[in-house]
């Protein structure tokens, strides 16, 4: 029995000494410079209007590639249809004109870097406050990505025409 004790008293300590130098990292780690997290101000104007990720050049688009747009609409029926609806919400937020509140570059970072974004990105960090799920990465490659923008682009323009 005193054994027993002895186990159960030396498993709490360890417990609390984990718990107390989890706080005295957290300080230490917040208050040594260059370590803090990037806050919102810290991104540049480019990663505000255009995302954060491998996309750092303006994309010129000319008119939509309607083979292109077919092939990313393929990919997006595979990978993000799970989660986005047209003209819904759904798991994310709807999709439909996501062409014309985003730019083609910020489209692409948030399909080929979801991670960093919803960590960082203040749009987005509000669009997982109201939705609850991050987006996740895809395995999407950067071919993919821009597939699935001229699907998305596509998609845009057809409901617009019908109006």
């Amino acid at each position: 029995m005193k054994n027993f004790a002895r186990i159960v008293t030396v498993l709490i300590s360890i417990v609390l000494m984990s718990c107390g130098s989890n706080k005295e990292n957290t300080s230490q780690e917040t208050s040594k410079p260059g370590q803090q997290s990037i806050s919102d101000s810290e991104l540049s104007p480019w990663e505000t209007t255009h995302g954060i990720g491998p996309v750092k050049t303006e994309i010129t688009l000319g008119k939509i590639d309607n083979s292109l747009a077919v092939q990313g609409g393929k990919i997006f029926e595979m990978k993000c249809l799970a989660c986005h609806k047209m003209d819904e919400r759904y798991v994310g937020p709807p999709i439909r004109k996501i062409t014309q509140t985003r730019t083609p570059e910020y489209i692409m970072n948030m399909i080929l870097n979801p991670d960093e974004m919803v960590k960082k990105h203040p749009d987005v960090k509000k669009l997982l406050a109201e939705y609850m799920t991050p987006m996740t990465f895809q395995n999407v490659t950067h071919e993919e990505a821009r597939a699935i923008l001229e699907y998305l682009r596509l998609i845009a323009q057809e409901k617009t025409q019908s109006n």
